[in-house]
């Protein structure tokens, strides 16, 4: 490959780059991944209208998302572990991220810690927040993101227990393997030297920066699943939106929304936005795919709060599906990773300039110049 010219060509290079373990757990989703791939089939099936002799000469990308104007209609979601897939990936997604006008969205699983990213750009970025049982720890961590003047957070709900994924299981993910699985682990991951060297040696230290101190034996990948499983708290309601509203002073968007009732809900709570989201297909694998969700809630809530949606979003094409059906703007998850896992902050910027490019075109072909003009109009029934 000469140079990669989609999100598919980087999500090859990471695929040859990392030890299957990690491509894995990022490119996998729950049981028999029937979600993950309705995700990507349900965009796919959605035809575009084609309309000419349009004035099409002066683009403009741009979307405006409380407050803040972007340069595209993308966020980097938050991705759990995302710095064991290239050195500080976290750091080099948020650089990425601020050169491209978007935001980046730091995850609270993340190897970089909320301080670290902050030190390494000059503009506010999302923190992701998972609700544990110990309040005393989710109140430290907001306060750690609103002292790190972060421009969101993005309170996911959708994780009241782990999701079953098959590949995580058989790759020996988080679970206790004999010393023939060791072995077989261990020489997987010592065959990509350049994965080795980047991340274990060049990208020291790796511990679980938000939740070092926290977690027992922070520096253990095990350690820190197995602390997760008891950690997350399952008994969280609507009731606890409230208190955490009263934590958090800015722009709180609730992210895994998959019903109307459930996105009354959000808005009734005071959140500012909420993601239309299935995890990436990574937990209930009966779910529906979120593009066949997201119009329905738009309808429901759309002119009373702000939608984002992710799930299978892989290019500037899939980009204008979402908004034509009701998405202010699209989180990427895998996409970024690829990017990251296959060259590092370039790889970022190289993904974000493939979307922006194919987002451009697809306007043009349209016949519809600005981002704002695109609704289920141009969608070909």
């Amino acid at each position: 490959m000469l140079a990669p010219a989609s999100v598919s060509d980087y999500r090859e290079l990471a695929r040859r780059r990392l030890p299957r373990v990690f491509f894995d757990y990022v490119d996998g989703g729950a049981f028999d991944e029937a979600t993950l791939n309705a995700n990507r089939n349900d965009l796919q099936r959605l035809a575009l209208k084609q309309k000419v002799l349009r004035d099409v000469s002066a683009l403009d990308t741009s979307v405006t998302l409380f407050g803040q104007k972007l340069e595209l209609p993308l966020v980097l979601a938050p991705v759990g572990f995302a710095g064991m897939m290239a050195r500080r990936a976290e750091v080099q997604a948020a650089r990425a991220a601020e050169k491209a006008g978007i935001p980046f969205t730091l995850s609270t699983v993340g190897i970089c810690p909320i301080e670290e990213v902050a030190q390494a750009t000059s503009k506010p970025f999302w923190f992701q927040l998972y609700m544990m049982r110990d309040r005393g720890v989710v109140k430290e961590i907001i306060a750690r993101a609103a002292a790190a003047n972060c421009g969101a957070l993005v309170f996911t709900v959708d994780l009241p227990v782990l999701g079953t994924r098959y590949r995580d299981i058989r790759n020996g993910f988080g679970v206790k393997l004999s010393a023939l699985g060791r072995m077989r682990l261990g020489w997987n991951v010592v065959n990509h030297p350049a994965w080795v060297y980047d991340v274990p040696i060049k990208g020291r230290p790796l511990t679980f920066g938000n939740l070092s101190g926290i977690v027992p034996n922070a520096t253990s990948l095990g350690a820190l699943l197995a602390w997760t499983t008891t950690a997350l708290d399952p008994s969280v309601t609507w009731k606890d939106l409230a208190w955490v509203r009263s934590l958090w002073k800015g722009p709180l968007i609730i992210k895994g929304v998959l019903d109307e009732d459930d996105a009354r809900e959000a808005v009734a709570a005071g959140a500012e936005g909420i993601v239309v989201s299935n995890h990436g297909g990574r937990q209930l694998d009966a779910a529906l795919s979120t593009i066949a969700v997201l119009p329905k809630i738009a309808e429901a809530v759309g002119d009373k709060t702000t939608i984002l949606m992710d799930g299978g979003i892989r290019s500037g094409q899939d980009v204008t599906r979402a908004l034509a059906l009701g998405a202010k703007a699209c989180m990427i998850g895998r996409a970024w990773v690829y990017g990251v896992a296959a060259k590092g902050e370039a790889g970022v910027t190289g993904v974000l300039e493939t979307m922006k490019r194919e987002l451009r075109t697809s306007m043009a072909l349209i016949g519809r110049p600005r981002v704002g003009d695109i609704d289920a109009s141009v969608l070909q029934r």
